[in-house]
């Protein structure tokens, strides 16, 4: 018997809890949104798990948003480690249209669709971008930071659907389907062993949020509670009779 080949590890992070609407459910602008004070706490926790299995990082990258560098800095604040980020934004978000555009009757599906079993690549979340649109800017990235040999662990913290795109990749061996229904809680961490071909992926696992690892909390996708959130603010807006 052969041994298997070296695998290089990735740790894929959830950027952690932001507050998308306000009370009211009008949204604030997502490129802006800061963590709340639940995200600090889920970054803080995610940073004192690497610390306690002394997880030591080559790289960490970033999409750019804030939400993402803030949680990155108060992981490695954690860690202890002083590591410059890399931005890399075409690991942004996938990106959403106009929201007051979207009939009420196609609301919720505009909020979950995307994120529902093998999303067909016309899909598009919000009325913006597409499933097969995100995967056109994911699959590239992670092609190139796989062709840099010099890492051995990176952490890459970034986002629900953009994760869900690599997730999917992983599990499905690099073939081009969008697992809708992978859960990413806020703050959560995957692990993927990835080796030299193409196919060879191993999720470890997925979906590992520090604070509350076991979610007892809530049954509920985070786009249907910012679907209820958002709807606050379609009511309030109908001309009252």
């Amino acid at each position: 018997m052969t041994a298997n080949p070296e695998r290089r590890r990735l740790f894929l992070m959830r950027h952690g809890s932001v507050t998308y609407f306000d009370q009211a459910g009008k949204p604030h602008l997502p490129e802006t949104v800061p963590l709340n004070e639940a995200g600090r706490a889920q970054a803080a926790a995610a940073g004192r798990a690497f610390a306690a299995d002394g997880i030591e990082f080559d790289r960490v990258i970033v999409s750019g948003l804030p939400r993402t560098v803030e949680t990155a800095m108060r992981v490695l604040a954690e860690t202890g480690q002083q590591i410059q980020l890399e931005t890399w934004p075409e690991l942004a978000e996938i990106r959403g249209g106009k929201l007051s555009g979207i009939p009420d009757d196609k609301l919720r599906e505009a909020f979950t669709g995307a994120f529902e079993g093998v999303v067909p690549e016309q899909r598009r979340f919000l009325g913006g971008e597409s499933v097969g649109e995100l995967m056109d800017r994911i699959h590239p990235a992670i092609a190139r930071l796989l062709a840099d040999a010099s890492w051995d662990t990176a952490l890459l913290v970034l986002h629900g659907g953009v994760n869900r795109a690599i997730l999917s990749y992983a599990l499905t061996g690099g073939q081009r389907l969008f697992l809708g229904n992978l859960s990413q809680a806020a703050g959560c961490i995957n692990a993927l062993d990835v080796g030299q071909a193409r196919h060879d992926w191993i999720v470890r696992f997925s979906n590992y949020a520090p604070p509350a690892p076991l979610q007892s909390a809530t049954r509920s996708t985070t786009m249907e509670q910012l679907f209820n959130e958002y709807s606050k603010s379609r009511l309030l807006s109908r001309p009252q009779k």
